[in-house]
């Protein structure tokens, strides 16, 4: 495998990104990979190995570049407040210039083919993943929302409204216990998808909790469930970016 970590050029500066792909049989199809609210971290990198070595450019940035090059998570009350602070200066039409940007980078990467574009969000960036999709129907080829929050909002800008540009293919992986997104919105979610008419597929995750994919969360894992998504992830990106078997 080969990994970089390379500063990826935006509108507001220079945006510190994880890179990694297999070392032969390139260029090959591309995941973009947003991170969850406590930021681009080791957990994350090894993810992004984790579907980039089946054959994949996975592209993983640091959406907090504006404000910090590295964000510390430890779980401690002080981190989780300046954690929520830090998400508040985000917006969808921040994380869309950011996938213009993205977008750019694998366009010239030569490892890449950008024609063929995938993109996974856990938590606060499935909505990105979202919107992403309804924004850049022509380059996203197919996202994974991983209990993602915000899905279905009151605001202008919410994700849903955009649903009916999407062409590719959407997965939305549902913890039954999940504050975040609770079963009520999934609901909406569901039946404004149903109306859509867009070819997803929404898929509850029975007595899993938020965040239940990453093994260091503690007692939130949720293994079964986590090797189901990456069961799907695969399978989506798969079906999708490989058009060539």
């Amino acid at each position: 495998m080969i990994e970089y970590h390379l500063d990826i050029q935006t509108q507001d500066g220079p945006m510190n990104t994880f890179v990694t792909h297999p070392e032969e049989n390139g260029p090959f199809p591309v995941v973009l990979f947003y991170m969850d609210a406590p930021g681009k971290r080791e957990e994350l990198h090894d993810m992004a190995r984790r579907i980039a070595t089946t054959g994949y450019v996975v592209v993983l940035p640091n959406l907090y570049y504006r404000k910090t090059k590295e964000f510390v998570w430890d779980r401690t009350d002080a981190a989780m407040k300046a954690m929520f602070e830090m998400t508040k200066h985000l917006s969808l039409d921040l994380i869309m210039q950011d996938t213009a940007a993205l977008l750019d980078f694998v366009d010239g990467f030569d490892a890449a083919n950008s024609d063929r574009i995938g993109a996974v969000g856990y938590c606060m960036s499935g909505p990105f993943v979202f919107k992403a999709a309804g924004s850049y129907p022509n380059r996203i080829a197919c996202a994974a929302s991983i209990y993602g929050a915000n899905l279905l909002t009151k605001r202008d800008d919410s994700p849903h409204l955009t649903a009916k540009n999407i062409t590719g293919e959407m997965y939305f992986a549902c913890a039954e216990i999940d504050h975040f997104a609770p079963i009520d919105t999934i609901d909406a979610l569901e039946r404004h998808l149903a109306k859509s008419q867009i070819n997803y597929r929404l898929e509850w995750y029975p007595g899993a909790e938020h965040g239940f994919a990453f093994p260091g969360r503690g007692a939130i894992y949720h293994k079964p469930s986590a090797e189901r998504h990456w069961e799907r992830l695969h399978d989506l990106f798969d079906r999708n970016l490989k058009l060539d078997g």
